[in-house]
């Protein structure tokens, strides 16, 4: 890595770890603020006079305001396996960011690398089973979808305003929060706050639902292991995620003693970034597995994660998908 790629990175670092910090320290990027802002408030005036179209299958947004990890992904899985539940052909979308491929929109299949679809929708789609369309154009994927399932989850898209949605669901980060509450690249958001008053519903992860981890499973073997069974021994924590520290602190109440690793989020790993000169466990979560599933060894195991909500989020849940799923099914 050059040595001007290495300050470009450090900038970025040290830009985001202010945003859970006094705005101050970001103030001098305040000029791109006001154009972010501009950008933003112009977009939300566009679509308010032009919205577009009712696609043919009804799509609930499961998004967030702010840049960084949130707990969007499980709380999906939990979604979309209840709809399942409720006799519901449920399809989701992503613009699968980490990806790249010259064919759009793609479905992921079993034989998918998450090269090509991104970590996200790979992840889902092993999770579920379902149809998972990715495409940059949302709405291209939704359409694709049409007559295939009653009901479509969009992975993020809250912004994607050229896709019609009839529900919006908004996950915050209980810990973080919407840091310094400024817009980018001062703060995290990529709306303000006021754009809650228009959603259907805020999930806070740590409140409204937990993330409970499953066990922790042989990256290459699939064994299963007791989560307790590293209790106290030193373990290698890789997470290229939204927020790592979460994940650090998760293996730290199971009782292990975690030697970070934080990678940004779909960082694109290599198996040198799992080389340590040690036999000590390297443990990831199963977002970063799928990418690392090709070079992964046996000292490598991954840590699942579902969501589980509370009884008044689940009810309103069940609330949302059986008025907008009904109305597509039987």
């Amino acid at each position: 890595m050059s040595d001007g790629v290495k300050q470009t990175n450090g900038l970025a670092r040290w830009i985001e770890r202010h945003w859970y910090r006094s705005p101050l320290f970001n103030i001098w990027l305040l000029p791109l603020q006001g154009l972010f802002w501009l950008a933003v408030t112009l977009r939300r005036f566009f679509y308010a006079l032009l919205p577009p179209l009712s696609s043919a299958v009804p799509v609930i947004v499961v998004g967030n305001i702010s840049v960084g990890g949130t707990g969007k992904t499980p709380l999906i899985i939990w979604l979309a396996n209840r709809a399942q539940e409720m006799n519901m052909r449920v399809g989701i979308v992503s613009r699968g960011y980490g990806g790249e491929t010259d064919n759009y929109p793609l479905e992921v299949r079993q034989d998918t690398p998450a090269s090509e679809c991104g970590d996200e929708p790979k992840l889902l789609f092993e999770r579920l089973g379902c149809p998972v369309v990715v495409d940059p154009q949302r709405k291209r994927a939704v359409d694709y979808l049409a007559g295939k399932v009653d009901l479509v989850l969009s992975d993020d898209g809250l912004q994607h305003y050229a896709m019609a949605r009839v529900a919006e669901l908004v996950v915050v980060d209980g810990e973080r929060g919407f840091g310094n509450g400024w817009l980018l690249p001062i703060g995290p958001l990529r709306e303000p706050e006021t754009r809650l008053d228009s959603v259907d519903r805020v999930i806070v992860n740590g409140k409204d639902f937990v993330l409970q981890p499953l066990a922790m499973i042989n990256a290459i073997t699939a064994e299963r292991m007791d989560l307790l069974t590293l209790a106290n021994e030193e373990v290698h924590a890789v997470a290229g995620i939204g927020h790592p520290e979460r994940f650090f602190n998760t293996l730290r109440q199971l009782g292990l003693t975690p030697l970070e690793h934080p990678f940004a989020d779909h960082h694109p790993f290599t198996a040198n970034d799992l080389a340590f000169d040690d036999n000590k466990p390297v443990v990831m979560t199963e977002k970063d597995w799928v990418k690392c599933r090709s070079f992964v060894t046996e000292n490598c195991w991954y840590v699942p994660v579902d969501a589980v909500p509370d009884r008044s989020t689940r009810q309103a849940l069940d609330t949302l998908l059986t008025t907008w799923g009904e109305k597509y099914h039987g």
